[in-house]
């Protein structure tokens, strides 16, 4: 069945057509890039400061040295005034101004943007300079189609708030089950997505910092398990053909692990991916990574002061020696020593009964009045 194509699509297809009959190839091999976006208006920045400090009476050095340097991105900002065009660059760092005059980039090449679209790829060389403004802007010289853009992405529109500064984005992909069902489109079009990843990179390398600075060793246990436990949950059943015999994919990295202890691996984890055939919403997915770790000779004391502090370390990671970071609408303090309760101490705490000393028929009347799900 022919796809029905939207008239947007329709154009961007034209602009591509027009792009090659220019010879400008529209997916380009590959591109050199020096810096990416942020990294080069910091180095701006301290190149303004250097120079301030050894600022004399002597006019050649009261200015920076000019930074010339090669970027690469997605265009998600396009305004054309005459003969001069500014447009915003992202990459996964951010975002920078460009300043496109064609008394610079010559009468053919400034021509050639008209046939750009919001979410073409580009590579810029340029020095980097300073508006009247006061924004980092790099002024280009010359500039490289790397992949066009046919299918518009969701972007928003962003508006700044002239009394605090505050940016706010409107319209755009903001549609949850969506974005969770497109993340490349949520990663392309909202940039604090890509700040998610990255942080949760940066914990999971700390994790592993973490544990092999304390001797344990990392290990990889089955996916394919002929029987499946350390916890209770419904499995993915598979069959394997050359054995002739069910298989089913992990739901936790327990067992394999206890036995290798039993081996004499004193101390070892795997950050694995696990998986549970049961329901899903936006925080429960069927496949999801898990940390498990185990230590010989250690009780369940020693294991919650490892715990603590691992949790501690990854903070400190994101956060710095403040250890607080934000959830949903609340500030949380990450502050070592954290408080300690055992089970049946927070049913009575928050249940408002005795839990330690009620029976089981007890318990499932509790249950109950406090809408347990399946009491």
């Amino acid at each position: 069945m022919e796809e029905r194509r939207s008239q947007v699509v329709l154009d961007r297809l034209a602009k591509l057509d027009a792009l090659r009959e220019q010879g400008i190839e529209p997916f380009a091999y590959s591109y050199r890039v020096s810096h990416c976006t942020q990294s080069a208006s910091a180095a701006f920045v301290a190149a303004e400061a250097a120079a301030a400090a050894l600022q004399t009476d002597d006019p050649s050095t009261s200015e920076a040295a000019p930074i010339c340097l090669s970027l690469a991105g997605r265009l998600t900002s396009i305004r054309t005034h005459g003969k001069t065009t500014f447009a915003d660059l992202s990459d996964r760092e951010g975002k920078l101004q460009l300043y496109l005059r064609q008394a610079d980039l010559g009468p053919d090449s400034f021509a050639h943007l008209s046939l750009l679209d919001l979410g073409d790829w580009i590579g810029v060389d340029g020095e980097l300079m300073r508006t009247r403004a006061g924004e980092v802007t790099l002024k280009v010289s010359s500039w490289q189609l790397l992949s066009k853009g046919v299918r518009p992405l969701p972007f928003g529109k962003e508006e700044v708030d002239e009394e605090t500064g505050e940016k706010r984005m409107h319209g755009g992909f903001t549609d949850v089950e969506q974005r969770y069902r497109q993340r490349y489109a949520d990663l392309a079009v909202n940039p604090a997505v890509r700040n998610v990843f990255i942080q949760r990179a940066r914990i999971v390398t700390g994790l592993r910092r973490f544990l092999d600075e304390r001797d344990y060793i990392e290990v990889e246990t089955p996916v394919l398990q002929p029987l499946y436990g350390g916890a209770n949950a419904r499995p993915f059943t598979t069959h394997h053909n050359a054995l002739d015999m069910p298989l089913f994919l992990r739901i936790a990295d327990e067992l394999y692990l206890k036995r290798l202890i039993v081996g004499g691996l004193e101390r070892v984890y795997e950050i694995s991916k696990d998986f549970r055939n049961e329901g899903i919403d936006r925080t429960h997915n069927p496949e999801f990574t898990m940390l498990e770790f185990y230590e010989a000779f250690a009780d369940y004391e020693d294991m919650m002061n490892m715990v603590e502090a691992m949790i501690v370390d990854a903070v400190r990671t994101l956060a710095g020696d403040s250890l607080q970071l934000p959830f949903e609408q609340q500030m949380i303090d990450y502050t070592p020593p954290f408080r300690r309760i055992t089970f049946m101490g927070a049913l009575s705490e928050h249940g408002s009964f005795d839990a330690v000393a009620a029976s089981d028929a007890e318990l499932m009347e509790q249950a109950k009045r406090l809408k347990v799900e399946n009491a």
